[in-house]
């Protein structure tokens, strides 16, 4: 089939959606399961609160001589956290899911830990939240593989968080040159 040999059936596509009003922005098309793609945004939702919580506690705690620098970073990057656990949040509710922010199962259903090095420890901080930022860079990456070309708009959506995660690596590595 050639661009020439394309035809658009809107009338037909017209139809189906009104049929299917009721499903929101999952239209036939949709090429993946909704519900293992909205298990895996609420596992992305409770590791980005997890990392928020985490970020939050170091900024707070942080103490030494470079602790204002280190705890300006570790809030930057809990607010970060928290937009990303919004945005995927979001995500889900177009899906027609229900945004999982259950405390009870947090921790367990997100691909980084909570557990805090002592917390007079810039250094054990830094390090803890890269190797953090490096696990969920490894996850998204995945996400994104997994997902694919069958929902562009989730795809999209983990790209973007994926690429603020680097960023936010990257800026680990530079503090721990410091």
């Amino acid at each position: 089939m050639t661009t020439d040999d394309f035809v658009l059936d809107v009338s037909r596509i017209r139809e189906e959606a009104l049929r299917k009003m009721s499903r929101g922005p999952v239209t036939g098309t949709y090429g993946l399961d909704t519900e293992k793609v909205i298990a895996v945004l609420n596992d992305v939702v409770a590791t980005e609160v997890v990392c928020w919580l985490r970020y939050t506690r170091h900024a707070i705690s942080a103490t030494g001589i470079d602790r204002s620098q280190v705890a300006a970073e570790f809030t930057e990057h809990a607010a970060a956290e928290m937009q990303h656990a919004l945005r995927a949040a979001e995500r889900v509710s177009q899906l027609g899911g229900q945004p999982d922010f259950d405390p009870a199962t947090l921790a367990r259903r997100s691909h980084t830990d909570y557990t805090a090095p002592d917390e007079k420890d810039l250094k054990a901080m830094l390090e803890h939240n890269l190797l953090a930022e490096r696990i969920v860079i490894s996850t998204y990456q995945e996400i994104a593989r997994w997902v694919g070309d069958h929902d562009p708009t989730t795809r999209r959506l983990i790209e973007s968080i994926l690429e603020e995660e680097e960023e936010h690596a990257d800026d680990l590595s530079d503090l721990l040159a410091i």
